[in-house]
């Protein structure tokens, strides 16, 4: 057998290991970035959800997509468990639009990842605020303190939009490297 040829059951333990990588890469980064705030946390996140999905694919950047409000609930930064099927489906629109888009110009593709970043960004913007901002808070939560839903509110508004846009913008400049380097 030739070094080129690889077994189905060695992609497999490729596939979960770099997966299991981008998870704790996730885990270690929303830890890290709690106290700095949604801006420096939601970027981060992004940054991995971007990374994810272009260097190893869809399956394992969903799946990362998906664990990471969990995670982010369970390490206090997500403000309730409520959000997290929202915010998961946010995170899901992003890695599919990432993957599509990001893929679909072989030959120039900067001008495809740059489209991804911005579409990706757009459509989970949407989908948090129309999930989360519009529908958990006031039907779901219904908090008594308008306040205290009016920061949730925002939170998940433009913020969303900006720290994907960070996230992705980041990604466009790592990973040339990085897929060189997994080359």
């Amino acid at each position: 057998m030739s070094e080129k040829t690889t077994s189905p059951a060695r992609n497999d333990i490729v596939w979960i290991a770099r997966t299991a990588i981008f998870i704790a890469l996730l885990v270690a980064a929303q830890w890290a970035t709690r106290p700095l705030g949604q801006f420096v946390t939601g970027s981060a996140v992004n940054l991995i959800l971007a990374v994810s999905v272009m260097t190893v694919g869809l399956s394992s950047g969903m799946i990362v997509a998906a664990i990471s409000p969990m995670m982010a609930a369970m390490l206090g930064i997500a403000p309730n468990f409520v959000f997290a099927p929202f915010i998961a489906a946010g995170n899901i629109a992003f890695v599919i639009l990432w993957y599509f888009i990001g893929n679909i110009n072989k030959d120039n593709k900067y001008v495809a990842w740059i489209i991804a970043m911005i579409t990706a960004a757009a459509v989970k913007f949407l989908v948090l605020y129309l999930g989360v901002a519009r529908y958990a808070i006031p039907v779901i939560i219904d908090p008594p303190n308008p306040d205290a839903a009016a920061n949730m509110i925002r939170m998940f508004s433009i913020p969303q939009f900006v720290t994907a846009l960070i996230g992705g913008a980041l990604a466009i400049l790592i990973l040339p490297v990085l897929k060189k380097a997994i080359r």
